[in-house]
C-alpha cells in the first residue's frame, strides 16, 4: 500500500512539473483567462525578459493625482505564465489610488519614497490601516478592497508586486459612476441620492 501511495505521489508531482522553460506571451494572439499563447521559441529574445518601464515616473496630472505603471504580461511578455508581475505607483501630494480590487492576485507594496497611508477591508468588513514610510511593505490578500493615499508634501513612490502575470483591476468608484448604469439603479444599490450620483457620474464620465 505504501509503495502504491508513493508511486501516485511521484506521478502527481510529475504531472504538475513544467514541460517547458517559459511561455513568452504572443501579444499578437488573443488573451484568454489562462493567459497569452506562447510565442515561438525561435522568435524569443533576451528583450522579452527585460522591462525598463518602471524606471520613469508616471504622469500624475489626473483627477486622482496618481499614476500606475504596470509591468504585466501585456507589457512584459516574459512574465506570461510565471505567476508574478510588478508595477510602479507615483502619487503627487494628496494623490490617491481609490478603493479597488485585483480579482486574480495578491499584492505586495513597497514604499521607496515619501509616505503612504494604505489599507484594505476584509470580507468581514474589518479595516486594516497603516501609514507606511520608506522601506515599509504591506500585503493585500487577493480580491479584497484596498487603497493607497499619499501623505507626503512631495511625490510618494512605491513598487507593487503581484502573484499573477495578469492580476486584473476593478476600481470601485469607476465601476459605479463611470458607466451607463441608470442613476436610479445606482441609488437603489448604494443608498446615495440621485443628485450625488449624477455629480459623481459627471466627474468620472458616466451617463444615465
Amino acid at each position: 500500500m505504501f509503495k502504491l501511495l508513493f508511486l501516485l505521489a511521484i506521478l502527481t508531482l510529475s504531472s504538475n512539473a513544467s514541460v517547458q522553460d517559459f511561455c513568452v506571451a504572443d501579444l499578437k494572439a488573443p488573451e484568454s483567462p489562462a493567459g497569452y499563447s506562447c510565442k515561438s521559441v525561435t522568435n524569443v529574445t533576451v528583450d522579452d525578459f527585460v522591462f525598463s518601464g518602471l524606471s520613469k515616473a508616471g504622469n500624475t496630472a489626473s483627477i486622482i493625482k496618481a499614476a500606475v505603471t504596470p509591468a504585466f504580461a501585456a507589457q512584459f511578455p516574459g512574465l506570461n505564465g510565471l505567476g508574478l508581475s510588478a508595477g510602479r505607483l507615483d502619487l503627487a501630494p494628496g494623490g490617491v489610488i481609490p478603493f479597488h480590487t485585483h480579482p486574480g492576485a495578491s499584492e505586495i507594496l513597497l514604499v521607496v519614497q515619501g509616505q503612504i497611508t494604505a489599507g484594505f477591508v476584509s470580507s468581514a468588513n474589518t479595516v486594516y490601516l497603516k501609514t507606511l514610510k520608506k522601506g515599509d511593505l504591506m500585503v493585500y490578500p487577493q480580491g479584497l478592497l484596498h487603497f493607497q493615499l499619499s501623505d507626503a508634501g512631495y511625490t510618494s513612490v512605491a513598487y507593487i508586486f503581484f502573484s499573477s502575470s495578469n492580476p486584473g483591476l476593478q476600481i470601485t468608484d469607476f465601476a459605479l459612476f463611470a458607466n451607463d448604469l441608470p442613476t436610479k439603479l445606482v441609488g437603489a444599490t448604494t443608498f446615495l441620492d440621485e443628485a450625488t450620483i449624477k455629480k459623481l457620474k459627471g466627474v468620472l464620465g458616466g451617463t444615465n
